[in-house]
C-alpha cells in the first residue's frame, strides 16, 4: 500500500514541478530505457546561486525516493567526490531537512529541498560536517575571514 502512496506523492509532485518551478533548475524522473518512467529516481540540477562562488555552475543531484516516502526522506546525491563540507564522498548531502531523525516533515516538496540543497552550497553547515578535507578548508577560511586577511 505505501508503494501506491509514494508513487501518488510523486507524480503529484511532478505535475506541481511542471507547473511551477525556481528558474534554472531541473527535475525528472528517471526515463527508462522502454521509455518508461521511474518516478522513484529524479535526476535534477542545481543552478548556482548568483552572488556566489556556486555563479555560473549547474550542479547534477540525483533524488532516489523509497516505497516510504514521504513518511522517509528522499537520498539526494552529488556525483561521488562532489567537494563540498556537508557532502559526504559517495556524493550523499547532508541536510537536516533530509534527516529522518531532525529536519524532515512529509510536507517537504522536491522543490524545497532542491532549494535548501542550493542554499547549503554556498551556505555550509559546520556543525554537521561530512567529509573531513571540505570541512577543515571550510573552517580555515572562517577564521581568516573573522581575522580579516581574506
Amino acid at each position: 500500500m505505501s508503494a501506491g502512496i509514494a508513487r501518488g506523492r510523486l507524480a503529484e509532485e511532478r505535475k506541481a514541478w511542471r507547473k511551477n518551478h525556481p528558474h534554472g533548475f531541473v527535475a525528472k524522473p528517471e526515463t527508462l530505457p522502454d521509455g518508461s518512467v521511474n518516478l522513484m529516481v529524479w535526476h535534477c540540477s542545481i543552478p548556482g546561486k548568483t552572488g556566489t562562488d556556486w555563479e555560473g555552475g549547474c550542479y547534477p543531484v540525483a533524488i532516489h525516493f523509497s516505497e516510504d516516502y514521504p513518511s522517509k526522506p528522499p537520498k539526494c546525491k552529488f556525483p561521488q567526490g562532489f567537494f563540498h563540507p556537508n557532502v559526504y564522498p559517495s556524493g550523499t548531502v547532508c541536510l537536516s531537512i533530509l534527516n529522518e531523525d531532525s529536519g524532515w516533515r512529509p510536507a517537504i516538496t522536491v522543490k524545497q529541498i532542491l532549494v535548501g540543497i542550493q542554499d547549503l552550497l554556498d551556505q555550509p553547515n559546520p556543525a554537521d560536517p561530512a567529509q573531513t578535507e571540505g570541512y577543515h578548508l571550510f573552517i580555515q577560511n572562517q577564521c581568516l575571514l573573522v581575522r580579516g586577511r581574506v
